[in-house]
C-alpha cells in the first residue's frame, strides 16, 4: 500500500455529487492550496480563538460555523487579533467557513500572510462535517489494487479470482447477460472503509466498465447492455476463486469447512471452484450469492444438511437397539 497524497487543490477538485457535494470553493490564501491534508478528521478551532493553544489540533482542517464566525467579528472590533496571528503560525491545512460565512478583513491579512487557504461552503456546519468526514474515510482509507473481476450478484459483491486465461472475465460476461452487474473487470481497487468493509471499484474510471474477452478483444458493457448492467463500486463480500480441475485434489463437497481469505486485514468468505469443462460456472457463482445471502439471514445449508445426516443416524441407531433387545425376542 502506497501512502496517498492529498492536498487542498485535490480537495476542492473532487468531483462528489448529490448527498456528497461538499460545495467548496476558495475564497483567499490561494497560494497555500497545495498543502497537504495529512489527517482525515477536523477541528473547530474555539479554545485557540479565545487564547488556549495547549493541544491544538493543526494538523487537521478547521471549521468555522456560526458561533466560531460571531466570535471572529468580536475579536476584530475589539481589535484583539493577537489569537489570529498565534494560529496562523501552525502550518494549518485550511480553514473552511460553513453557511457561507466569511471572516474580516484582518483575518482574511493573515490567512493571506501565512499561506493558509481559506474555503467556503453554503451548508451548514453539522451537514458539511458529516459529508467531508465521509469523504475523507474513503480518501485515506488502506487501499490495495487485486487481479480480478468484480460482479454483483443478487446484492452480493463477489470477488472473482483466478490465474489469468482460467475464465473469470468470461464467466463475469455470463452473469452480466443473466441480469447482473459489473463493478470492475481486470484490475480492482479495494478500500477498507471503516476497518471492516471492503469497497471494491475499477482502478481506472475511463475503462473501468470494458472487458477483455480472448478471441473477441475488448467490449463495452455499458454499450452492450445499458447502464443498468454496471455499478461504481460495491462492498466485496465473497470471494470466489477459479483454478483448473486437479484430479489428485481432494475438493470440499459438503461446505460445513468455511473457508476465509483476508484482504487488507478484513476475512472475507473464500470458495475455490474448480473449473473443467461441462461445470457451468456462472450458474455455480449464482448459487454461492444466494447461498451467501441465506447464510446472512441465518440459515446455513450445509450445517442444516449435517445435523440432519446426525439425527437420522442417531434414530437408526436407537431403532437397531430396540429391536436387538432380548426382552423384545
Amino acid at each position: 500500500m502506497e501512502e496517498k497524497r492529498f492536498t487542498v487543490l485535490d480537495l476542492l477538485d473532487l468531483d462528489l455529487k448529490e448527498q456528497n457535494a461538499l460545495d467548496l470553493r476558495c475564497i483567499g490564501g490561494r497560494k497555500g492550496l497545495p498543502r497537504e491534508i495529512t489527517v482525515p478528521d477536523l477541528n473547530r478551532p474555539g479554545l485557540a480563538l479565545s487564547g488556549f493553544f495547549e493541544s491544538f489540533a493543526w494538523q487537521r482542517i478547521q471549521i468555522f460555523g456560526r458561533g466560531e464566525n460571531a466570535y471572529l467579528k468580536k475579536v476584530e472590533e475589539e481589535g484583539r487579533t493577537d489569537s489570529f496571528e498565534k494560529l496562523f503560525s501552525y502550518p494549518i491545512p485550511a480553514c473552511i467557513f460553513t453557511h457561507n460565512l466569511a471572516p474580516g478583513r484582518d483575518f482574511f491579512r493573515l490567512a493571506e500572510a501565512a499561506g493558509c487557504p481559506i474555503l467556503q461552503t453554503d451548508l451548514s456546519s453539522s451537514e458539511f462535517t458529516s459529508r467531508i468526514l465521509r469523504v475523507l474515510s474513503d480518501i485515506f482509507a488502506p487501499q490495495t489494487t487485486l487481479h480480478g473481476v468484480l460482479v454483483e450478484v443478487y446484492g452480493i459483491g463477489i470477488l472473482v479470482s483466478g490465474d489469468s486465461g482460467v475464465g473469470k472475465s468470461e464467466t463475469a460476461l455470463e452473469l452480466v447477460e443473466r441480469g447482473h452487474r459489473l463493478v470492475a473487470d481486470d484490475v480492482v481497487e479495494i478500500r477498507c472503509v471503516n476497518g471492516s468493509i471492503l469497497m471494491g471499484q475499477g482502478a481506472n474510471k475511463v475503462i473501468g466498465h470494458h472487458m477483455e474477452i480472448r478471441g473477441l478483444g475488448i467490449i463495452n458493457i455499458t454499450h452492450l447492455f445499458g447502464v443498468g448492467a454496471i455499478r461504481d463500486k460495491k462492498q466485496i463480500q465473497l470471494v470466489c476463486t477459479l483454478e483448473e480441475w486437479d484430479p489428485d485434489k481432494v475438493y470440499d463437497r459438503i461446505g460445513t469447512e468455511e473457508k476465509t481469505t483476508e484482504i487488507l486485514g478484513v476475512r472475507v468468505p473464500q470458495l475455490l471452484i474448480p473449473v473443467k469443462p461441462g461445470r457451468n460456472i456462472p450458474i455455480i457463482v449464482e448459487t454461492a450469492a444466494m447461498n451467501e445471502r441465506l447464510k446472512k439471514m441465518g440459515y446455513h445449508s450445509a450445517k442444516e444438511f449435517n445435523q440432519n445426516i446426525l439425527r437420522w443416524l442417531e434414530s437408526e441407531n436407537a431403532r437397531a437397539v430396540y429391536f436387538n433387545r432380548d426382552d423384545y425376542l
